[in-house]
């Protein structure tokens, strides 16, 4: 038996997660629409987890089956979904192919911007401040949230597929407080800075400057490899709630038991995070253990709440089918709403005005009041088109499974 509050939350996950990256204007968001600049946490650090949890709970479905159909099967349909998960996001790091850098003008010193064809490196010209030429490596950043979703699931599946529940949860612990020991033995002296974080240095020499997140003023990436660990053992979370619901559910008079145990574990969870968060702070950039912890036990409550008012107050509206919508193509539409931005970013109609922000710039831009007003609704908006594009792909029964 399958809880139609799993998906709902699911597509209410991914809505969020496309509303949080498709402001009118990155300089006018309203606070708890941004990231936390380091440690502690926003509304907007809970859609990432909270995805990943639901991926370990769409994975308590399907790993009984594929261990039903063997070895094969499971390496065959695991590895293949991770591969087209992180290939897509690789392809949406280099999309759209193009790029402009500065080149010098045959003959002289001075530099003029062409367009040239994004290799996986090319070289980017620049003054120094004292009027030296200096060429830069840039190069198409390797990891992304798709990415990071494709590695936690593989050898989160992996884990739970060969362990089962018991030693699933052993291997999420281990995981947990190994990230915990590794961060302390890699910089004793500040662990915990962006700058002293081990995982960087190491991201660095395997990944490359060039192709890495610089979106922090320094090369350092926020789904790098160091940082995974923790977000594995997110999905495995998910894992463990998704089949100790699926369990629930399919006993007679067990719904009431199973919501009392999620709530259990749910303020657990918050309380053994929000402790840990003392001495290992809640930091999603990183991707801390404490952070992975909490952020769980929150997803677990929201979650219960869900079932009980979905699944055991049978209450069923439009606002919940409005969320089904997205769960049902889920990564498709994060997709295409990473693609359509970069894409339509090339057409130019004036200055600094192209096909996906005309709405913003030309309309939404005037509304009343303070700016980030009119910045979230365009990114209502967007999300309006992009259920629209669900809504007609569900209504035809399209599903883009990987």
């Amino acid at each position: 038996m399958r809880s139609y509050a799993l998906d709902v939350f699911r597509g209410a996950t991914v809505c969020l997660m496309i509303l949080v990256n498709n402001p009118g204007s990155w300089s006018h968001i309203y606070n708890p629409l941004e990231h936390a600049p380091w440690h502690g946490l926003t509304p907007t650090d809970l859609v990432f987890p909270f995805f990943l949890f639901a991926v370990g709970n769409a994975m308590s479905f399907v790993i009984p089956r594929l261990q039903q159909e063997g070895d094969a099967a499971f390496w065959r349909k695991g590895i293949k979904r991770s591969l087209i998960i992180f290939g897509v996001g690789l392809f949406m790091n280099w999309w759209p192919f193009v790029t402009e850098v500065s080149r010098i003008v045959e003959g002289t010193t001075e530099l003029q911007k062409v367009t040239i064809f994004k290799g996986f490196t090319w070289i980017d010209i620049a003054k120094n401040e004292a009027g030296e030429l200096v060429e830069t490596m840039k190069g198409v950043r390797i990891m992304g949230v798709l990415q990071r979703i494709a590695t936690c699931y593989l050898f989160a599946s992996i884990l739970v597929y060969y362990g089962g529940p018991r030693k699933g949860f052993l291997a999420a612990a281990f995981l947990l407080l190994g990230y915990w020991a590794a961060c302390l033995i890699g910089n004793p002296l500040d662990p915990y800075n962006l700058k002293g974080w081990f995982g960087t240095s190491i991201d660095l020499n395997i990944l490359g400057v060039s192709h890495v997140y610089k979106g922090e003023g320094i090369p350092f990436d926020p789904e790098g490899l160091l940082s995974t660990p923790a977000a594995i053992a997110q999905v495995i979370f998910g894992y463990l709630v998704g089949n100790y619901i699926r369990e629930g559910l399919s006993q007679s008079e067990g719904m009431y038991r199973m919501l009392s145990g999620l709530f259990t574990v749910g303020v657990g969870m918050l309380v053994a995070g929000y402790c840990w968060d003392l001495v290992f702070p809640i930091n999603k950039k990183i991707w801390t253990s404490s952070y992975t912890v909490y952020t769980t036990g929150l997803a677990i409550l929201t979650l219960a709440t869900m079932i009980y008012v979905i699944d055991g107050k049978k209450i069923k509206g439009g606002l919940l089918r409005f969320f089904d919508v997205f769960g049902k193509n889920a990564l498709f539409v994060f997709a295409l709403s990473a693609f359509l931005p970069k894409g339509l970013a090339m057409i130019k109609l004036e200055k600094g005005i192209n096909p996906w922000n005309w709405l913003y710039k030309k309309v939404l831009i005037h509304v009343p009041g303070a700016p980030e007003n009119g910045s979230l609704l365009y990114a209502l908006c967007v999300i309006t088109f992009m259920w629209a594009i669900c809504w007609w792909m569900d209504k035809k029964g399209v599903y883009v499974k990987v």
